[in-house]
């Protein structure tokens, strides 16, 4: 076993915190499939853990008449549509949220996601009011792997960067960590764990991780490295 310092913790949202893969994989086919737009897994794969407008910025060749940001609206109205999968809690997620939250950890969260959108997801997990920084999409110029948000969430917590845990489950979330200076947990929830050998540690899930006096964190020496769920992005 590893044991991890732990000044505070900083969570990812997305496959991170709630497994929300099915649906956004879904929202995401749904607008190729509007515009007749050929796609595959590998490239809705490649949008993991960035902002929607960034990647629709990218691709807005493909969608000849349309505005990014109409894009964006399309993609994010398909999140309530009828027949939408339903999203869950990854497992261990909540209760080691609570456990740091009774140690008087620090607590942020990091998501390329917009803000109704990430409350909205921290209040159906109900660990909304743990949080004490939720830093958003909105709230950086430049999103993951762009290291800004986990920057900010270190300075707003009063904690130097090189004291924090950042939780990730994207090449471009653990990019963005790493470049902030923090220690990196990265869980393969949507991603092999091949694809997040920049991160520190690699869990199956918060299921690996215990808190322990100090307050510290408690990782498998080799934590499930070779352990793959599907893959997943996120509008």
């Amino acid at each position: 076993m590893t044991v991890i310092g732990l000044g505070a913790a900083v969570f990812d949202l997305d496959g991170t915190l709630i497994d929300t893969e099915p649906r956004s994989r879904a929202q995401w086919s749904r607008l190729f499939d509007a515009h007749g737009v050929p796609h595959d897994d590998a490239l809705i794969a490649s949008f993991a853990g960035r902002r929607g407008l960034e990647v629709l910025g990218e691709l807005a060749h493909l969608f000849p008449g349309r505005t990014v940001e109409e894009l964006f609206e399309q993609v994010v109205s398909y999140q309530n549509a009828p027949g939408m999968p339903v999203s869950a809690p990854v497992p261990g997620a909540v209760e080691l949220v609570r456990a740091l939250a009774g140690r008087g950890v620090p607590l942020a969260v990091v998501t390329s996601a917009e803000r109704s959108y990430a409350e909205g997801l921290l209040d159906e997990l109900g660990v909304r009011g743990l949080m004490d920084i939720v830093v958003t999409a909105g709230d950086v110029g430049t999103g993951k792997p762009d290291p800004e948000g986990y920057l900010a969430a270190a300075r707003d917590l009063g904690v130097p960067a090189g004291d924090a845990v950042g939780f990730e489950d994207t090449p471009a979330g653990v990019a963005a960590v790493k470049s902030a200076g923090m220690t990196c947990v990265g869980l393969a929830t949507t991603q092999p764990a091949g694809a997040l050998a920049g991160a520190d540690h690699v869990v199956a899930d918060f299921e690996d991780v215990d808190v322990v006096p100090g307050p510290a964190l408690r990782v498998p020496a080799n934590a499930n490295r070779d352990r793959t769920k599907a893959k997943r992005s996120v509008p």
